[in-house]
């Protein structure tokens, strides 16, 4: 097995075996912990070859940087079967996520595993940057005032 691509972007579509993405990122900007990200797409494309026929398990784990959960892992089957004459199969694999919650900022990863086995990892940071306050505007001057100067 072969990771081509294993991305956080903000949609990602498959057609006629084309993987399409857009809006590929690792950083997440909240201006307000906690955050929730309204959506955004896992995509992965991967290549067998003959010696990975059969049932296989990928799993994509959402984790902080302690290694908890942030999420439920989610579980992709994969049947790999490919015909004689070719010398490999390539598979695109899309999960969209609604409303992501962040409690803290800090770093992130969806840890990817086929089979229980650690294959790649995504990583993620997610920062707070307060909105800027707004400017301190000096005490309006009597109209007696303004006039002497």
């Amino acid at each position: 097995m072969n990771i081509q691509v294993a991305v956080l972007c903000d949609a990602a579509t498959e057609e006629n075996g084309k993987l399409n993405l857009l809006g590929a990122f690792d950083t997440i900007i909240a201006q307000q912990i906690p955050a929730t990200h309204p959506q955004c797409s896992i995509a992965l494309r991967v290549t067998f070859g003959h010696e990975d026929e059969g049932s296989h398990k990928l799993r994509l784990n959402f984790v902080d940087a302690d290694g908890r959960f942030i999420m439920p892992g989610i579980d992709l089957p994969a049947e790999v079967v490919l015909p004689g004459d070719s010398h490999f199969g390539t598979r695109n694999f899309i999960v969209t996520i609604q409303q992501l919650n962040f409690e803290l900022p800090g770093l992130y990863s969806i840890d990817i595993l086929l089979d229980g086995k650690p294959q790649a990892s995504i990583p993620l940071l997610v920062k707070h940057t307060p909105p800027p306050s707004a400017p301190a505007t000096p005490p309006a001057q009597p109209p007696e005032e303004r006039e002497r100067q």
